[in-house]
């Protein structure tokens, strides 16, 4: 048992792994170790969002990809389905896609023995890992398409429910500059998405690394290291990761803090956020803490997982006022500050 494991309180240590779980956590942490190696071929730096969403993915989470145009969002979800041996499908969101254009509809289609009949023919959100590209470009009416299938990995069409195939993981981009043509995405729908991943600009060593990779003949074909029952057994595994009960209270205590009419809210937030996260955050908070401790070999979660995790959880949950946004304070602000505050208390 590792030094991380004897570390935590022992009066609310919970239930040990089995000694097949402890073995399987040391192959999850291999496997990871082999999965960045191998999308580094690729992906210049981004160590921080390959984490993220390597977690979303053994969380069986979604995630939204937020940054501008060139950070290699696309290419880096195609990659990732690449290494992983799932399939794969890109939606590329447009103000005219209909719902019916992402799960499918009804085709009138010849039989062998001469008669029509409607067969459904599936649409691309049948798929492991879905790119949903640029998800603010499409209408509400289209965007609500994908709730069901987020929620339920099921989707209803035609009047009937067809199941998705596990695992299923929905990753959408979105541009933050470019507001021209676009929608914003609703609350309920933001809710289901695990993390807000923000990319930012390489540095100059990577920027010019990018340049030196990206401008030759072909990109290098990338070996695939887990198929689809692997990640199920994973997703499963991250599921039985042991918890303390501090660690529940914590995420409780900071989630219920972003809540401008709680009991527990700080005074100096109240003006600041009109919406505060709801029950979805703290079982999201746990769930990428699982997910970041069995991926970094730990037997247990510890604080530091659940700190981690928590600015891209709570951002795009936090609802803030417009006397915030004429100060220039955004989400994530409120939320590094909650964390100070909770972290010294």
């Amino acid at each position: 048992m590792s030094e991380t494991v004897m570390s935590q309180d022992s009066a609310a240590a919970p239930k040990k792994l089995s000694d097949n779980d402890v073995q399987a956590i040391d192959e999850l942490r291999e496997v990871y170790g082999r999965l960045k190696k191998e999308l580094a071929r690729v992906i210049v730096g981004q160590h921080g969002v390959i984490e993220q969403l390597s977690i979303c993915l053994f969380a069986r989470g979604h995630a939204l990809l937020m940054g501008v145009p060139g950070l290699a969002k696309t290419l880096l979800v195609s990659k990732v389905a690449e290494t992983m041996s799932l399939k794969f499908s890109r939606i590329q969101f447009t103000p005219d896609l209909m719902p019916m254009d992402i799960t499918g509809t009804d085709i009138l289609q010849d039989t062998p023995d001469g008669r029509r009949e409607f067969q459904f023919v599936h649409g691309p959100v049948f798929a492991n890992i879905v790119l949903a590209d640029e998800i603010n470009r499409a209408p509400p009416k289209t965007q609500a398409a994908m709730l069901e299938a987020m929620q339920e990995c099921r989707v209803t069409a035609v009047g009937k429910p067809f199941d998705l195939a596990p695992p299923f993981v929905v990753l959408a981009t979105q541009n933050p500059v470019e507001q021209e043509g676009t929608y914003p995405l609703p609350e309920a729908q933001l809710d289901r998405f695990m993390f807000l991943i923000e990319l930012d600009y390489p540095s100059e060593a990577e920027e010019v690394m990018i340049a030196r990779t990206t401008t030759g003949d072909a990109l290098p074909e990338l070996n695939h290291l887990l198929h689809a029952e692997d990640i199920i057994r994973h997703q499963h595994l991250v599921r039985r990761v042991p918890v303390p009960d501090h660690i529940y209270t914590y995420a409780a205590r900071l989630v219920r803090k972003t809540r401008p009419d709680g009991e527990t809210a700080p005074a100096w937030i109240k003006p600041l956020i009109s919406w505060g996260a709801g029950p979805r955050a703290v079982q999201n908070l746990i769930l990428g803490a699982k997910a970041r401790a069995a991926l970094l070999g730990s037997y247990m979660v510890r604080l530091e997982d659940v700190q981690e995790v928590a600015a891209p959880v709570l951002t795009h949950r936090v609802i803030t006022t417009f006397a915030a946004q004429a100060e220039g304070i955004g989400a994530k602000d409120i939320v590094k500050r909650l964390l100070e505050e909770t972290n010294s208390e």
